[in-house]
C-alpha cells in the first residue's frame, strides 16, 4: 500500500508537515555524512592497498580530514574567469549536486514506520513514477557538466565538458534499457513497488536473479561511466594536464563538483541495491524492536559492498582509452542490452518466445560474426580493391647498401645516392636540385 497517498488524505496538518521536513533533513544530513565517510574510506582503503599511511592527522584515524578539506575550500578565494558567463558559471555546480540528492530521495531505505498515528515509508518520497524521475535526474546532471565547461570561457574546460557529456549520454541508453527490464519484471515504476516485488523469497526473487544477471552488470558498467569513476574517469584525465570541465573552478564551487561526484556514487550504489538486490529486503528476527532497524542494516550493508567495489576498481583497474570507452558503450553494452531486453520481454509472454528469439539471435549473431571475420581477414591480407592495391604496390628492391634509384617528387629527380661513395651527392642517376 502506498502510505504516501494516505498521509495527506484528511488534509494537511502540522504533524504531516513536520514529518516531511524531518525526513528531508535527515536524508540530506545522512547523505552528507555518507559522502564524508566515503571520501575518508576511499583514501584509507587505497592507501592500505598501496602500502601507504593515508589520512591520520585530523581526528582519530583521520576521520575529520574531509571536514578539514571542506573548511579549507570554503574559505579559499572564489575566482571567476574574466570571460566567463557569471550567472551560468555559478549555476552549474548546483545543477550537478541537486540531481544526485533528488535521485536519492526516492530510494527506499527501510520498512514502513508509524509516528503519531501516521504510517509512512522510510524514504523521502515515493512518487508513482520514481524510476522516470531517476532517469530524468541522471539526464539533468549532464547539463551541469556541459554548462560548467561552456560558461568558463576557456577551451580546455569546453573540450573536457564535451567529452564528459558524450561519455554520460553514451551510457544512458544502456542504463535505461537495463532499468526497463527491472520495471517489466516488477510491473511498476515506483521504487517502493519494485522493492515489494522482490520481497518474500530471500535472494531468489531479487531483480538480479529474475532478469538473468546480465542487466545487473550492464547497469553497473553504465553507472560507473555515468559517475566518472575509474576506469572511466576521463574528466580528471582530460589531456592528462587539466581537470576537465571544472578547471576554472575554485573554492566552494569546486567542492560542490567534488561532492556531487561522490554523492552520485552513493546514490547510484543505493539505486543498484534497490533495483537488483531487493533494497532493504532480508531475513529479519521478527522482534518488535528490530523490525524497523534490521531492514535499514540490510540496506546499508548491501550499499557498502558496492561502495567498496568502486574503491577497489579505482585501486586495481587501469584507465581505458577514450575510444575503448565509446566502443564499449555503443558496440557492446547497447546491443547486448537490446538483445537481453527482447529475451526478458519474450519470457514474460511465453517460454516459446524465448526459444524463438534465442534461435533468431544465434543465427543473426553468427552471420554478423562471419561478416566481421571476413572483413578482418581481407584487411589483414591487404585486399582493398585494385586501385588501393596499385597505390600500395611496393617499390623496386634496393641494390647494395644505398639505393641506386632516385627519389622522385613533382617534376623530376631531387636526390640520388651513390652506392660507391656511400654519401649524399650528385650521383650517376642525376643531379641534386
Amino acid at each position: 500500500m502506498n502510505y504516501e497517498s494516505l498521509l495527506f488524505l484528511r488534509g494537511v496538518h502540522w504533524q504531516e508537515v513536520v514529518i516531511a521536513i524531518v525526513r528531508v533533513v535527515v536524508a540530506f544530513a545522512g547523505l552528507m555524512v555518507a559522502v564524508m565517510m566515503m571520501i575518508w574510506l576511499e583514501r584509507k582503503v587505497i592507501s592500505d592497498m598501496q602500502a601507504r599511511i593515508g589520512p591520520n592527522r585530523a581526528g582519530p584515524y583521520g576521520l575529520l580530514q574531509t571536514l578539514a578539506d571542506g573548511v579549507k575550500l570554503f574559505f579559499k578565494e572564489d575566482l571567476v574567469p574574466e570571460r566567463a558567463d557569471r550567472f551560468v558559471f555559478k549555476l552549474a555546480p548546483y545543477l550537478s549536486i541537486l540531481p544526485a540528492f533528488i535521485a536519492f530521495a526516492i530510494v527506499p531505505v527501510g520498512a514502513t514506520m508509524s509516528v503519531a498515528g501516521y504510517r509512512f515509508h522510510l524514504q523521502v518520497a515515493n512518487p508513482p513514477i520514481g524510476i522516470l524521475l531517476l532517469l530524468a535526474m541522471s539526464s539533468i546532471s549532464v547539463y551541469g557538466v556541459m554548462l560548467a565547461g561552456w560558461s568558463s570561457g576557456s577551451k580546455y574546460p569546453l573540450l573536457g565538458s564535451v567529452r564528459a557529456s558524450a561519455q554520460m549520454i553514451s551510457y544512458e541508453a544502456a542504463m535505461g534499457m537495463s532499468v526497463i527490464m527491472v520495471v517489466l519484471m516488477a510491473g511498476t515504476l515506483s521504487t517502493r513497488g519494485i522493492v515489494d516485488a522482490q520481497a518474500g523469497t530471500f535472494f531468489a526473487s531479487w531483480g538480479l536473479i529474475r532478469t538473468g544477471i546480465v542487466p545487473f552488470f550492464i547497469f553497473l558498467a553504465a553507472v560507473t561511466a555515468e559517475t566518472n569513476r575509474p576506469p572511466f574517469d576521463f574528466v580528471e584525465a582530460d589531456s592528462e594536464l587539466v581537470g576537465g570541465f571544472n578547471t576554472e573552478y575554485s573554492s566552494i564551487r569546486f567542492a560542490l563538483f567534488y561532492l556531487a561526484e561522490f554523492m552520485n556514487t552513493i546514490t547510484m550504489s543505493a539505486v543498484i541495491v534497490t533495483l537488483f538486490l531487493g533494497g532493504p529486503d532480508g531475513p529479519s528476527p521478527h522482534i518488535m524492536v528490530l523490525n524497523q532497524l534490521v531492514p535499514v542494516l540490510w540496506f546499508l550493508g548491501k550499499t557498502f559492498i558496492f561502495l567498496f567495489a568502486y574503491i577497489w576498481f579505482r585501486a586495481a583497474l587501469p584507465r581505458l582509452r577514450y575510444d575503448q570507452l565509446m566502443n564499449l558503450g555503443w558496440k557492446v553494452l547497447i546491443p547486448l542490452s537490446l538483445v537481453w531486453l527482447l529475451i526478458v520481454a519474450g519470457g514474460l509472454v511465453s517460454a516459446w518466445w524465448v526459444v524463438g528469439l534465442g534461435g533468431a539471435m544465434l543465427v543473426g549473431g553468427g552471420l554478423l560474426y562471419r561478416a566481421v571475420w571476413v572483413g578482418r581477414q581481407r584487411q589483414a591480407a591487404g585486399d582493398f580493391g585494385p586501385e588501393a592495391a596499385r597505390a600500395l604496390r611496393p617499390r623496386a628492391p634496393l641494390a647494395g647498401r644505398w639505393s641506386t634509384g632516385a627519389v622522385e617528387a613533382g617534376e623530376g629527380t631531387i636526390l640520388s645516392l651513390s652506392p660507391g661513395a656511400g654519401a649524399l651527392g650528385p650521383g650517376e642517376g642525376g643531379g641534386a636540385r
